[in-house]
């Protein structure tokens, strides 16, 4: 985007003196509206931004918990509260707890409020100053001495004066620089919005991972549990058969020695459930100690069937990271006005009116009032260059955020696709090791049977045991894979904001008069936060 000075309109000259008299006014007030520096527009999406090449229809189906067959739609929309797609109660009062509790969103809110402050603040700047200022001097002047006169003698040598004034200022705007801050500070409104929107979905994506991964922990310890009373059995029956001879003591050491070696698998699995449970809590805004939150299990969640898939140009009007950089890059090219109208003449006028009196009450009468206006013209003449640097600054930091917004919305692209290559490889994932399973189970029976006749060695029944322990884990980290993958997609579609009804707002109940101080071509993009 070039740099250009953005005059509203050419004024030609004219030979005839009246015309240009005439004329003066309206050139002052054009020169008023003008604004100098880019005119920010949203970057254009690339026709090549896809997150695939194909449609990417539907995921295999597995007759197990969590291995329903998903569908893609773009005519589907994610609603606000995505996390109600899992049909739990328990998961969703938690959610709510856990929003209205958390100081990281308390603290984005309060960056929200913060930049509306400043822009009320820069907004002042298209207004002038009034100073009001009230004084009584009292002060004793000499009488002289020597060969003074006798009236001068006389004279009261105190003196006491009274005087209100009213001091006005106002620095004209007509090179924009004032307006150009003033959108600077409403584009930091809309980043610190979509950063609200960003900690939200953070916290509520990251809340959901948490829940599925202590689910997923929880049936990992079942399976071991599982495993370690098949194990046990055996120990048993391997111990009576040394008592009787059949067998010897090495094989029942062994037995126990791969028994112990599964026990030892417990305590990191519980400690990570430790780990996850109090992860929940912080999330919720609560203490460890604190019993908020039930125990969560993968039978507890539904896996949503019906999944929406944006089109490229709604992710970018809806990821709240997109937006905040696109923000921050209005908020650039901003700034690289003000630093241009920072280099031209400054015009301020200033007036003071006023009462002075050497008597109170005489204060208000004829002839004690006083007034003065003026105007002056200020342009910096040497400053070694540091005005050039500044614009050069500006110029250098709106290139920085253009690419930092292209890096977001690559981001962006590679996580949705990402996300629907998930669900569709996870499914077929969650699909071969719920067959695995069923056959390292039946295996394993065959296998004891086997081993209970004698027909194979002690080893190839601890392999057996091994291979359907493995293949039960496996499962359970599968199903949870499903779940996680489809909080992925939600959260890489931006998690639905625009879809809630208290999304963060744009304002804090007063009108938010300084957006007509904002070109007209930005005023579409300070609408309230839940119009994408």
């Amino acid at each position: 985007m070039s740099v250009w000075f953005g005059f509203c309109s050419k004024m030609r000259s004219s030979p005839a003196p009246t015309v240009c008299r005439r004329s003066s006014l309206m050139l002052f007030f054009l020169l008023s509206a003008c604004m100098v520096g880019p005119d920010f527009k949203r970057p254009e999406l690339s026709p090549e931004a896809k997150f695939t090449r194909n449609d990417p229809g539907a995921t295999v189906s597995a007759d197990i918990q969590g291995g329903a067959s998903q569908n893609f739609s773009t005519q589907r929309d994610l609603p606000g509260e995505w996390w109600e797609l899992f049909e739990s109660k328990a998961l969703n009062t938690y959610v709510s707890l856990a929003v209205a509790n958390s100081p990281t969103i308390a603290q984005a809110e309060a960056n929200l409020r913060q930049a509306q402050e400043n822009a009320y603040v820069a907004g002042a700047g298209l207004y002038p100053t009034v100073t009001g200022n009230a004084s009584r001097n009292r002060q004793k002047f000499p009488i002289g001495g020597g060969g003074a006169s006798e009236i001068v003698a006389n004279l009261n040598p105190f003196f006491t004066t009274y005087s209100l004034s009213l001091a006005i200022s106002y620095t004209l705007d007509v090179w924009g620089g004032t307006r150009r801050n003033i959108e600077s500070q409403v584009a930091n409104i809309q980043y610190t919005q979509f950063q609200v929107e960003a900690a939200h979905l953070t916290l509520t994506s990251n809340l959901l991972n948490a829940v599925i991964l202590e689910a997923s922990l929880r049936g990992q310890i079942r399976a071991t549990e599982e495993i370690i009373k098949v194990q046990q059995r055996q120990l048993s029956i391997l111990q009576a058969q040394f008592r009787l001879g059949g067998v010897d003591e090495s094989q029942v050491l062994q037995q126990l020695a791969t028994l112990e070696q599964t026990k030892a698998t417990l305590p990191p699995l519980q400690q990570q459930l430790v780990v996850q449970k109090n992860q929940i809590k912080t999330l919720g805004g609560f203490y460890p100690t604190q019993d908020i939150v039930k125990e969560f299990d993968l039978s507890d969640l539904k896996l949503p069937r019906k999944l929406p898939l944006s089109l490229p140009s709604e992710l970018v009007a809806r990821r709240p990271d997109i937006r905040s950089a696109e923000a921050q890059l209005w908020q650039a090219s901003a700034n690289i006005g003000v630093a241009l109208a920072n280099q031209l003449p400054s015009f301020q006028i200033t007036g003071n009116v006023g009462n002075d009196s050497d008597v109170f009450n005489r204060l208000f009468f004829s002839g004690t009032g006083a007034w003065q206006i003026t105007t002056s013209v200020a342009q910096t003449v040497f400053d070694a260059g540091a005005l050039n640097s500044q614009r050069k600054a500006a110029v250098a930091a709106f290139e920085s955020s253009a690419a930092n917004y292209r890096e977001v919305v690559l981001t962006a692209f590679g996580d949705t696709s990402n996300a629907v290559s998930a669900l569709k490889n996870d499914a077929r994932a969650l699909k071969a090791s719920l067959a695995a399973e069923r056959s390292a189970r039946k295996s394993l029976r065959l296998t004891q049977q086997q081993y209970n006749l004698g027909a194979i060695d002690l080893t190839t029944l601890l392999l057996a045991v091994q291979t359907y322990q493995q293949a039960k884990i496996n499962l359970v980290q599968a199903q949870a894979a499903r779940f996680t993958d489809t909080v992925a997609l939600f959260f890489a579609l931006g998690g639905g904001w625009w879809n809630r009804p208290n999304a963060a707002p744009i304002r804090d109940g007063r009108p938010l008069t300084i957006i007509s101080a904002v070109p007209p071509f930005n005023r579409k993009q300070i609408q309230p936060v839940n119009q994408p």
